[in-house]
């Protein structure tokens, strides 16, 4: 694995946050007082249940269900990380490429596939989504951008969260997680590799028991052992989570966590990993539709999206069964839901009985990286039931 990255900040990037500062102050207001002290965060944090809307524990008990709003928001494929401005505007962060939709880096280059951290934009209130800038939200640390440090080719799945002073996002590269930091949502600094993240062999270093690699029946893997993969980040109190994906053949879900403020480094595994445990065999070796579903999280679990509700943590994540006799790589995609049976993330946890939601086995390859946001208490859902659309899901009442 890759030593933690160095706090650097080029004289580009500096001038990009001032100029990014002074746009999102015009625009929606400062988020700091002038004493420096932090005031409220860039984004509008929603409560899930406002004005009489359901919420997750109402679709857990049955009472509510998601139906499509939006057919069709131009969200690209694959995933997005919506949050609401002070404005009315929608920021949705997304990774992509030169190939996907001519993205540049900071220096002016071309971005290779699968890309680098940029910001789709909805003037609509989160019907419909346009790429106003196609340039990575990163500043690098020189020109040529580099991918050794600055990840510039993959800034895969993106999230965020305010932590009370600051905007923290985390994204994949290359199995590893990694940590940026911004004031404004707006201009992004990476910070680091979170410590204990990243993909390797036994005789590199320990794995954890949960994090280990096994055998797949359609799929070998290079590696022994996973902590990474598309990540989820939540600030519950005075600590940071990641989520994290831990394994292979069977995959779970686990989280690691600091002090806020903390540094990458300083990130320590969670007490009760894992969280979330998928199935413990791929099932029916010659099936694939919805006969599997009960096996629909076999090989990986990650991109974990994390509300709060009550007393309760609701958790949707991606799960993966792998592929099928014949397939070319990974299929067999589905969203599933979990439940924090205390008030606390670090804790134990429950799966949903009707797992996968939304979509039976085989799934899509967008279906899993849900993306939940919260408007005058209205719960929406960006995801893809067709596997060719990205479209806005609401929670309804039945």
């Amino acid at each position: 694995m890759a030593l933690p990255y160095p706090r650097k900040e080029s004289q580009l990037s500096i001038r990009l946050s001032l100029l990014a500062l002074l746009f999102l102050a015009a625009c929606a207001g400062p988020a700091r007082t002038d004493e420096g002290q932090p005031v409220s965060s860039p984004f509008l944090a929603g409560t899930p249940g406002d004005n009489g809307h359901p919420t997750l524990a109402d679709f857990w008990d049955g009472r509510a269900h998601f139906v499509v709003d939006v057919t069709e928001t131009g969200l690209p494929m694959g995933e997005s990380e919506t949050v609401a401005l002070a404005d009315g505007r929608l920021w949705s962060y997304v990774h992509a490429s030169d190939r996907s939709a001519g993205v540049v880096d900071q220096c002016g280059a071309p971005v290779d596939f699968p890309g680098c951290v940029v910001i789709y934009q909805s003037d609509d209130g989160g019907r419909s989504f346009r790429l106003t800038d196609p340039t990575c939200r990163f500043g690098c640390n020189s020109c040529p951008c580099t991918i050794e440090e600055d990840n510039i080719d993959q800034q895969q799945y993106p999230q965020v969260a305010w932590d009370g002073s600051q905007v923290q996002m985390v994204y994949e590269h290359r199995g590893m997680v990694m940590m940026a930091e911004s004031a404004d949502g707006y201009a992004w600094t990476p910070v680091g590799q979170v410590a204990g993240t990243g993909i390797w062999h036994y005789w590199f270093q320990n794995c954890p028991d949960d994090a280990s690699i096994g055998q797949h029946p359609y799929s070998a893997d290079e590696h022994q052992c996973l902590v990474g993969g598309p990540p989820g980040v939540y600030v519950q109190g005075q600590n940071l989570y990641v989520l994290v994906g831990l394994g292979r053949s069977p995959g779970n879900l686990g989280c690691l966590v600091a002090p806020v403020g903390s540094d990458p480094v300083q990130f320590a595994p969670c007490a009760y990993n894992p969280l979330v445990k998928g199935a413990e065999s791929y099932g029916p070796l010659d099936e694939k539709g919805p006969s599997t579903n009960p096996w629909f999280d076999f090989r990986t679990v990650s991109s974990a999206e994390v509300q709060q509700v009550g007393d309760h943590f609701y958790l949707l994540y991606e799960g993966v069964r792998g592929p099928g006799s014949g397939d070319p790589g990974d299929t067999q995609f589905g969203l599933g839901l979990a439940r924090s049976q205390t008030d606390q993330i670090d804790g134990p946890w429950e799966l949903f009985d009707g797992n996968p939601i939304l979509v039976d086995m085989s799934g899509n390859i967008g279906l899993g990286h849900a993306d939940l946001l919260v408007v005058n208490g209205q719960t929406f859902l960006y995801t893809s039931l067709d596997g060719e659309r990205r479209s806005r899901l609401q929670l309804v009442w039945k």
